[in-house]
């Protein structure tokens, strides 16, 4: 179980204009083709603590289960892949850990975080999520979301009492419905997907989407799309520009065609370091 596809990665952090610290976590790991993006919340820099744990919890959790097939279940329903539940044992761990240590530690009591990953398989993507991190696709000029929020916004839309537009003027925004460590146990939405070469992937905590709207999201990956990194930090000064009222995440990944590089930095180190091998 590898990735063995390329992967070009780009990731920009921000506390935005409002908050004094960025209670955000952003991780990306170009050997595992693994990305995530995890909001923290809670007490005095609690949040913080929360969606590092997560993200190290995750990111040890994917590498050990590649490496020794840990937390992969040996008796799986269905066709899950393996990829798929071990993403979602390594959220699951990462959910115990916080939760423990917000019962235990009385400066981390009553933390959580939401959290949002991807995993690339050699033909798929694993998404999995909790909370109201988002995973959007940017395939031939459009812009989908590939994951549903867990906050009250999204639950009174599903249950048909607002219109999405009724549901944002009349809801508090940021009221999340799940969050890792929160309780002992958590449901976390995963989904295998299709690639193809050239889709841009974006992670983001809300301090994105809350600021820059979708199509406005899509016409910058369409003006940028050849210079990822360039990309994410239109998208982070766009939020800034529209108030900056909370942290901004913007992770983007594009798995390459089988052997190319991309041409950003990151492309032009990997195609030296496989011609000196």
């Amino acid at each position: 179980m590898s990735n063995a596809r390329s992967i070009e990665f780009a990731n920009v952090s921000d506390p935005g204009r409002k908050r004094p610290h960025n209670e955000d976590s952003a991780v990306t790991d170009i050997g595992l083709g693994l990305a995530l993006v995890a909001d923290g919340m809670g007490g005095y820099k609690a949040g913080e603590v929360a969606s590092a744990i997560a993200a190290k919890v995750v990111l040890d959790g994917v590498r050990a289960g590649i490496d020794q097939h840990r937390f992969v279940r040996k008796h799986v329903d269905g066709d899950r892949s393996k990829e798929s539940l071990l993403m979602q044992d390594s959220i699951l761990e990462a959910n115990h850990h916080i939760f423990r240590t917000a019962r235990d530690v009385p400066q981390c009591q009553g933390m959580g975080t939401t959290i949002v990953a991807i995993l690339f398989t050699a033909d798929k993507v694993v998404v999995a999520h909790v909370g109201d991190s988002r995973v959007y696709r940017f395939r031939n000029g459009e812009l989908v979301q590939l994951t549903s929020d867990h906050s009250l916004i999204q639950e009174l839309i599903d249950r048909g009492f607002f219109t999405p537009e009724e549901a944002h003027a009349n809801t508090p925004k940021n009221l999340v419905t799940r969050a890792l460590g929160i309780d002992d146990n958590v449901v976390v939405d995963v989904q295998e997907l299709d690639i193809l070469p050239e889709d841009i992937y974006l992670l983001c905590s809300d301090g994105l989407n809350d600021m820059v709207d979708d199509e406005e999201i899509r016409l910058t990956l369409s003006k940028y799309s050849a210079n990822l990194v360039q990309a994410a930090n239109e998208l982070v000064r766009l939020a800034n520009e529209s108030g900056g009222k909370d942290n901004i995440s913007v992770v983007l990944a594009r798995p390459l065609k089988q052997g190319a590089a991309g041409s950003g930095i990151l492309a032009k180190l990997m195609r030296l370091l496989t011609r000196s091998s």
